[in-house]
């Protein structure tokens, strides 16, 4: 059986109109080109501090492709606009698909010599910028590209790589991802909580009431030095809480602090129907009554055991250590019938690598430089909400959901 493909124009007419916008501009453009037997193949328009440019490629009959450029100017003219046409006859091509990427910058100091090291990339791996377009400009810019490549075996872990250092080489944060549909299809976000959705660490809070500050200081050194592993440490600093009494619990629920932008992205995420979860090395006790204000779909951490109203200094069920956070992240996904591919993962932490190693895209929020080094992606700025644009969501996108409600 013979296979149908879409019909190809023979001839094709790229259209550039440009100068100082004003009402009217996209209306009598296409009024102009109304009367003949043309087809609009593709359409953008921008407008920057007042500056329009705007294209339009059409396929047309070669026999009206001199009247349509009289007309055009004519227009052009009435309208104080420079214009620019490209006729040419379009050459069918051998019909293999383009492998597509969405590449997003971030940074609050967005410098030229920045976007120029990352397209330099990008044509070095044969890639082509098609699109490019600021999708926020507070409190980060954030620029996007849509890039595709002839070659459809691009490995998308290479380029990711390759982009991070560029990244790190000029101060910015960067999201690479595969482009098509499913970038907008639904997802999960799983979080860490301290350090990241929180701007403490709980089990310092924990410490400092408890009059142990400095000691689980030290451990925590220790941990960091590598000689204790998470398990051993969280069980050593949580074993100096002993004997306090369990109001400490409520008085640092009180002062924990949700880090600039969380609302933002959880309210967001929710709005445009994803799921967000928090797995945490700390503890429930003092994280839960925030998480269930948050609304957050799906949540473990640890649980301190209480006896007569003091801590015993012991935990309760199994420690969620790294392993655990990447079982967090598979059964949430499994719970919310997710493909991994389309999970995301953020944290700071050594403890957090697993699961950012499992998601679909691993962001690094102002992590340590291992974790940055082995995560897809990174976050430097304080703003947790930075995560909608590396998803690909708008700063508009974000308002507009806020209005809907």
């Amino acid at each position: 059986m013979e296979k149908l493909t879409p019909e190809k124009p023979a001839f094709t007419g790229l259209i550039l109109l440009s100068g100082v916008d004003a009402p009217g501009v996209t209306e009598a453009l296409f009024s102009t080109l109304a009367p003949f037997s043309a087809k609009v193949l593709d359409i953008e328009q921008v407008v920057i501090r007042g500056r329009l440019i705007l294209t339009t490629l059409i396929g047309l009959d070669p026999a009206h492709a001199s009247a349509i450029e009289t007309d055009l100017m004519s227009t052009a003219e009435r309208l104080g606009l420079d214009l620019a046409i490209d006729f040419s006859s379009t050459l069918d091509t051998d019909g293999n698909s383009l492998s597509n990427l969405h590449i997003v910058v971030l940074s609050s100091d967005m410098k030229p010599i920045a976007i120029s090291a990352i397209a330099t990339k990008i044509a070095a791996n044969n890639g082509n910028i098609d699109r490019i377009r600021r999708t926020a400009s507070y409190p980060l810019t954030a620029i996007e590209f849509e890039v595709s490549f002839s070659n459809s075996n691009i490995d998308l872990q290479v380029i990711r790589g390759e982009l991070a250092l560029t990244a790190r080489e000029h101060d910015v944060d960067i999201a690479v991802e595969l482009g098509g549909l499913t970038r907008r299809a639904k997802r999960i976000v799983l979080l860490d909580m301290d350090s990241t959705l929180i701007q403490q660490e709980v089990i310092d809070l924990l410490a400092l009431k408890a009059g142990v500050g400095d000691k689980v200081s030290q451990i925590t050194e220790k941990a960091m030095r590598g000689e204790l592993d998470f398990a051993q440490s969280l069980s050593q600093r949580v074993g100096l809480l002993a004997d306090s009494s369990q109001e400490i619990l409520q008085q640092v629920a009180s002062e924990i602090t949700l880090t600039p932008g969380a609302r933002t992205l959880v309210r967001t995420l929710h709005r445009l129907g994803h799921k967000v979860g928090v797995v945490s090395g700390g503890f429930l006790d003092v994280i839960e009554p925030l998480l269930k204000e948050l609304e957050i779909d799906y949540y473990q951490a640890n649980k301190l055991e209480i006896a007569n109203g003091k801590l015993t200094g012991n935990l309760t069920g199994k420690i969620v250590d790294r392993q655990a956070k990447a079982d967090s992240l598979k059964e949430f996904a499994k719970q919310e019938g997710v493909a991994l591919s389309q999970t995301i993962a953020i944290g700071d932490g050594a403890n957090d690598l697993g699961m950012l190693e499992v998601a679909g895209l691993g962001i690094a929020f102002n992590a340590k430089p291992a974790v940055r080094a082995a995560a897809d992606s990174s976050i430097s700025s304080p703003y947790l909400d930075a995560v909608l644009y590396l998803m690909g969501i708008t700063r508009e996108e974000i308002e507009k959901a806020d209005l809907e409600v």
